[in-house]
């Protein structure tokens, strides 16, 4: 407590109230990913593997999910270990048929229902994916806009359950599900024709998206891709793609922290896109070379996320989320650590007197801007995140890789 008591007394120098501040941070929702547990398999045909549709999962560290149940005990397992408010996100891939075979453009809610009674069970909330991947009307990496009618509409029908299982999902839990659109469109080598595609996709997502929907319980947002394995040459769904897409239509636009060229950065596009569209979501996963799900990291970028977002005001209507799927580490630590950088991003960005560094700025006087930015660097975070983590019941910085141990060697060391 000494520490933080000294800490408290430092950022009260500087106008900040910790208190507060983890207060605020711990109240920012964050929507965990259900694939990282089982890497992208879903229950669909369970045991069969690969994803496809331009993912790959890398490594085979032993103790992957490999039903329901153990998918939900170990992200149960994971949010204990996650100081805040958190959701579960799902993929319709993690459909549970109970024997019976059922297409994607058959689901309904009861083929989540267990979910939904789990989420009820744990008071969580749950976000949903459209899967248009892993599914042989998807083997040419063009489900939304393939040239065969057919495809497409099976496809398009598959959106719109989606859109009615978020919906209902939302009613039961009596929350805003947030239903995201992403789609594989593209091609390996380089295409002749660039513009067919992309009318194709956005006729094919005006074709789902027709029948509003209630905000109060689903929102929607639509994501773009740089590209992805066999389709490293074009993607339908590009940024500026979608960015028109979501400004014209009034969709979230979602911006994944992987899916743009190494130099970008979605720090900067923040603020950008704001004015113009209702909502921004984010997929918060760490890019490394042509791979962009790694676990997320406290970097700079994370730390300026969280900064645009606090210092902006832009967090009422931006919904936070993770996705990456790592399976060369123990799987549950990748989702604690994922999503205990961004909790940590959040409590920084709340810390920082950004009305100072604002003042210089405004007074023109940059090299004060600079000398604050660079000292606050030190600033003692640390103190603090401890704080947070014993007020929300959670365990602390390294102390948590104990429990972690203790559940893979009492659970998933038993799975084969």
């Amino acid at each position: 407590m000494k520490n933080y008591t000294d800490a408290k007394a430092v950022f009260a120098a500087l106008g900040i109230d910790s208190d507060k501040a983890i207060k605020k941070a711990l109240a920012v929702p964050l929507s965990i990913h259900c694939w990282q547990g089982d890497d992208v398999t879903g229950f669909e045909n369970l045991g069969q593997g690969a994803p496809g549709g331009g993912l790959a999962v890398t490594g085979n560290h032993p103790g992957k999910a490999r039903n329901p149940e153990e998918l939900r005990n170990d992200i149960a397992m994971a949010l204990d270990l996650m100081p805040g408010i958190n959701r579960v996100s799902l993929h319709a891939c993690y459909a549970e048929f109970a024997g019976s075979k059922v297409d994607r453009d058959a689901i309904t809610v009861r083929h989540f229902q267990n979910w939904i009674d789990w989420a009820k069970q744990h008071n969580i909330g749950l976000d949903f994916n459209p899967t248009f991947f892993a599914h042989a009307k998807a083997a040419d990496g063009c489900p939304l806009t393939s040239v065969k009618k057919g495809i497409r509409d099976f496809w398009i029908e598959h959106g719109k359950r989606t859109r009615e299982i978020a919906s209902a999902m939302g009613r039961q839990l009596d929350t805003s599900v947030l239903n995201n659109f992403w789609t594989p469109d593209g091609s390996k080598d380089t295409p002749a024709d660039r513009l067919g595609p992309r009318k194709r996709l956005a006729e094919s997502l005006d074709r789902i998206f027709a029948k509003p929907v209630n905000p109060k319980y689903t929102v929607e947002s639509v994501e773009s891709k740089l590209f992805g394995v066999g389709c490293e040459s074009y993607t339908a769904g590009s940024n500026e793609f979608y960015m028109g897409y979501a400004v014209t239509r009034q969709k979230f636009i979602c911006l994944d922290t992987g899916h743009f060229h190494p130099t970008e950065v979605v720090s900067d596009k923040l603020s950008a896109v704001a004015p113009f569209v209702p909502g921004i979501a984010l997929h918060l996963s760490r890019g490394v070379r042509w791979d962009s799900d790694h676990v997320t990291a406290l970097s700079d970028e994370t730390v300026a996320i969280a900064q645009e977002l606090v210092w902006n005001g832009l967090l009422p209507k931006t919904r936070i989320g993770l996705d990456y799927f790592d399976a060369s580490i123990n799987r549950i630590a990748a989702w604690a650590i994922g999503a205990r950088n961004v909790r940590k991003s959040l409590l920084m960005a709340f810390l920082t007197p950004a009305a100072l560094l604002r003042k210089a700025e405004q007074s023109q006087n940059l090299a004060e801007r600079l000398a604050l930015q660079e000292d606050f660097r030190l600033l003692p975070f640390g103190a603090v995140w401890h704080a947070l983590c014993d007020r929300a019941d959670a365990p602390q910085d390294i102390h948590w890789l104990k429990e972690i141990a203790q559940y893979a060697a009492t659970v998933l060391s038993k799975r084969t």
